[in-house]
């Protein structure tokens, strides 16, 4: 077991999404309900806030362009950030009268980025995981309960993503190329409410439990092999970054918690890292047509 410690003085209500930007040497993550995508720079087993992007709606996840810009998942569209900080956008994924918004995301490693939604109603099994080729989205699952954590093996040609709600991991094949998929088949079942993911050069998946307080590790086949434990209940998400891809950040959340809760649980919110001893593998840049390369 390993234990994850506090890395940030930053508090997040819903923070998501971390994604490590190696030739900037910067930390992404955001805030979701808050509207924010939030920068940062990492100092050994800290991380201090070096930016911040305010949306007017909710963000669900945040990739990184090869020369620096963004793609952000707003609430229902997809917006790019130039690095002057021009905005742009890029497509509309969700139908305005749906509700449902944009959830977690991330870059395929081909350069095309990947998003799902969650309702924000009772609706259950109407969620989408789309693809984005270009400006044309393209779904690759319209029955989901909540989509979430997304991955690819170290060779890119299998794809993992969560459906949190029935506790699902899926896996498929993936042309990395093409972006073409196979067919979609359960790798296991997570008690936990499975949440956001990463996998590691290895191949093994770190996947954050938000019910479960905790991030599991597990083999390519579903094999659970280890955890880390945090002193936050609502782990979110999951990243390795750092120069040498070896510290595991985690995100966590505070919303919802009671007021013992948090009186219990004070660091719910902030950003938690530890070294489990894994490296991950480099961040894939998403580019508008889809021929993005690997960052460090």
């Amino acid at each position: 077991m390993t234990v994850a410690t506090p890395a940030s003085d930053e508090v997040c209500t819903l923070g998501e999404g971390p994604v490590w930007d190696g030739p900037r040497e910067r930390l992404l993550w955001v805030d979701i309900v808050e509207g924010a995508v939030l920068e940062g720079r990492i100092d050994g087993n800290a991380v201090h806030v070096t930016g911040r992007h305010a949306f007017d709606s909710t963000v669900g996840a945040v990739a990184v362009r090869a020369d620096g810009g963004l793609l952000v998942a707003e609430r229902q569209v997809l917006t790019s950030v130039d690095p002057d900080g021009r905005r742009t956008e890029v497509a509309r994924v969700l139908p305005a009268a749906r509700r449902s918004r944009l959830n977690d995301g991330a870059v395929d490693p081909g350069g095309r980025f990947l998003v799902g939604s969650l309702a924000q109603d009772d609706r259950t099994g109407e969620e989408v995981l789309v693809r984005l080729d270009g400006d044309a989205v393209v779904p690759l699952d319209t029955d989901l309960d909540l989509s979430n954590g997304l991955a690819w093996s170290p060779a890119g040609d299998r794809l993992y993503s969560i459906d949190t709600i029935p506790g699902t991991i899926w896996e498929r094949e993936y042309d990395p190329a093409t972006g073409a998929v196979g067919e979609r088949r359960v790798l296991c079942t997570v008690e936990g409410s499975p949440d956001g993911m990463c996998v590691d050069a290895d191949g093994r998946l770190w996947i954050a439990l938000y019910e479960g307080g905790r991030v599991e590790c597990r083999t390519p086949d579903g094999e659970v092999t280890g955890h880390v434990e945090l002193d936050a209940p609502h782990p979110t998400c999951v990243a390795f970054a750092g120069p040498d891809l070896d510290l595991l950040v985690i995100t966590t959340a505070r919303q919802g918690m009671s007021d013992a809760e948090l009186a219990a649980h004070p660091d719910s919110g902030r950003l938690h890292v530890a070294r489990p001893g894994a490296r991950g593998l480099p961040t894939s840049y998403w580019e508008p047509a889809g021929r993005g390369g690997m960052g460090s």
